[in-house]
């Protein structure tokens, strides 16, 4: 019986040698992986972003202003032409016969008045002799002055058919891009014939977008204040997903606020040489400060939140990982800025964070581009 006792108590020694506690099981399990990236000083300067239209700086339709029928249209559809470039020509013939008509006219009334001058000069020779009477020098006068009256009627009528002859060619009034012509060859256009083509300045061009009057006060008081600077860059996301590569000039805000959409109108002016802004496009509109703001950031798949707030996961030269409570100024550009709670330098785990808890060691890895 005892000797029983003694093989059970060595049986029981072996056991508990050969099998090992979860202690030392734990010890063995490899560290998890991690992703860790330095908490670093970057200029993440203030942005706020909006939804904008493309507006061209001058658009207008081209209209006839005489009557007449369609000899000439000088463009193709789509051009890009200069302002005085010639785009159609309505037949002149009328308004040409109209001018020299007016300047026969013209001709006889200066006849007229020659012979007016010399009947008054002839009377007023005559009345120092007592030869004729004042009557007549009153009368021979005022033919002078009627006939002075019909040259200046008679001007004024041909520099008005003069114009009209003009309005028989049509030009460009300002650079542009032509669209389609509503008229071909041979059409009677006239005053009330409508649009023949639009005109449209594409270079430089506007980009017009509206701000809540919340956001927009909030700016002003900042920049009373100095926080912030008066002027701003302007940037603009295509709708393909490309950012177009020249910045706006901000060139006009609203002095009124936009009925039932609380919101001001502000404008930003783009060159366009390429016309790859066209005139009604939707564009995503980013404005940025124009002063340096060097902060402390991490990225912001870094940051973790729960009742309590903001915090992230920080490994120490140790390997080992500390929970650490933040203060998250803002994010921008996939960046969080960090008021309070981090130094530079210091590595916080941007992937993996499941995986870990306060107190144990990681193997860390610096995220590519860390």
């Amino acid at each position: 019986m005892r000797g029983s006792r003694i093989l059970a108590a060595a049986l029981s020694s072996g056991l508990l040698v050969a099998i090992p506690s979860q202690t030392a099981f734990a010890q063995q399990a490899p560290a998890p992986a991690v992703v860790v990236a330095p908490a670093a000083i970057m200029d993440l300067r203030e942005s706020a972003d909006f939804t904008g239209k493309v507006v061209a700086i001058q658009r207008v339709d081209i209209r006839a202003r005489v009557s007449g029928f369609l000899e000439k249209v000088n463009f193709t559809e789509g051009d890009k032409v200069t302002a005085g470039t010639l785009l159609y020509e309505v037949e002149d013939g009328t308004y040409r016969a109209a001018i020299q008509e007016i300047q026969g006219s013209i001709e006889a009334a200066e006849a007229t008045r020659d012979l007016a001058i010399l009947e008054r000069d002839r009377a007023q020779r005559l009345i120092s002799s007592n030869t004729v009477a004042q009557a007549t020098v009153d009368t021979a006068n005022a033919q002078v002055k009627k006939a002075d009256a019909d040259i200046v009627r008679l001007t004024g009528s041909k520099q008005a058919a003069e114009l009209n002859l003009s309005y028989t060619r049509i030009v460009a009034p300002f650079d542009g891009v032509l669209g389609l012509s509503s008229v071909d060859v041979g059409a009677l256009v006239g005053p009330d014939s409508g649009a023949l083509v639009t005109l449209t300045r594409l270079d430089p061009i506007n980009v017009e977008f509206p701000v809540s009057t919340a956001i927009f006060l909030e700016y002003r008081q900042r920049a009373l204040r100095g926080e912030v600077g008066r002027d701003a860059n302007v940037q603009i996301l295509l709708p393909d997903g490309t950012t177009y590569p020249d910045k706006g000039t901000i060139n006009f805000v609203s002095s009124n606020v936009a009925a039932g959409t609380d919101t001001i109108t502000v404008r930003a002016e783009f060159p366009n040489p390429n016309a790859l802004l066209l005139d009604g496009t939707l564009v995503r509109v980013t404005l940025e400060a124009t002063d340096k703001q060097e902060v402390l950031a991490v990225p912001q798949q870094a940051i973790q939140r729960d009742q309590q707030g903001a915090f992230v996961m920080v490994v120490g030269e140790d390997t080992k990982v500390e929970l650490r409570r933040v203060d998250v100024q803002r994010t921008t550009r996939g960046q969080a800025v960090i008021a309070k709670g981090l130094k530079e330098g210091e590595r916080v785990i941007t992937d993996g964070v499941g995986k870990v808890r306060p107190g144990i060691v990681v193997d860390a890895a610096l995220a590519t581009g860390g």
